[in-house]
């Protein structure tokens, strides 16, 4: 599904008044907003859609970000801007549908084999193999976005300290499947980090 987020309360991020009041949960977002203003005032913003558009509503906050994904999935394509991946790359595996199963359920694992889609399979992996090298959780600010391209995977991820004013950012392309590439990428941007940086982290 679309990857990117949407700005919802303000057709674009450079719209948004001086010291505007922006509300998320997610540290990705939050730096990545603070990084383009810096002037921003970003606000802990919880709960499930409905009640994140009702707080904005009700003038809670100036703007919010939502997946795109996620309110195409509930009807409301209309909602929001798009931002372009340029602006703002998405987190990790934003858009797909996982599905878990048991390690060791051959049966099930033959069964949902039948509707995996093979492209979204190996970008997620690459993605959650540059994940697992970073260490990272839904604490730490990543970006990333793999993209097949041919029999190639172009992956690119920025990673950010809380309030935006270190940023690395990197890019590969490997063969699909080629996890060990990805895990690369990810060992490039911390090798890049301040010590700082890295110990956000964990390294």
């Amino acid at each position: 599904a679309d990857v990117r987020d949407r700005l919802i309360g303000c057709p674009r991020i450079v719209a948004l008044k001086q010291g505007g009041v922006v509300g998320t949960s997610s540290p990705r977002r939050r730096a990545q907003l603070l990084r383009l203003r810096p002037d921003l005032r970003i606000v802990l913003f919880r709960g499930n859609v409905a009640t994140r558009l009702a707080k904005l509503e009700a003038g809670d906050v100036d703007a919010t970000l939502l997946a795109a994904a996620g309110l195409d999935r509930l009807g409301l394509a209309d909602t929001g801007t798009a931002i372009p991946l340029e602006t703002m790359l998405p987190a990790p595996a934003q858009g797909a549908i996982g599905i878990e199963i048991r390690g060791n359920d051959t049966r099930l694992a033959g069964l949902v084999e039948a509707i995996n889609h093979a492209p979204t399979f190996d970008c997620v992996m690459a993605e959650r193999a540059l994940l697992t090298v970073l260490s990272g959780d839904c604490r730490s600010a990543i970006a990333a976005l793999a993209v097949l391209e041919g029999d190639e995977i172009h992956l690119r991820a920025e990673i950010y300290s809380p309030d935006g004013s270190e940023r690395v950012a990197g890019q590969a392309r490997f063969a699909a499947g080629d996890v060990k590439a990805a895990g690369a990428l990810g060992r490039d941007l911390l090798a890049r980090a301040s010590t700082e940086l890295r110990a956000m982290f964990g390294h």
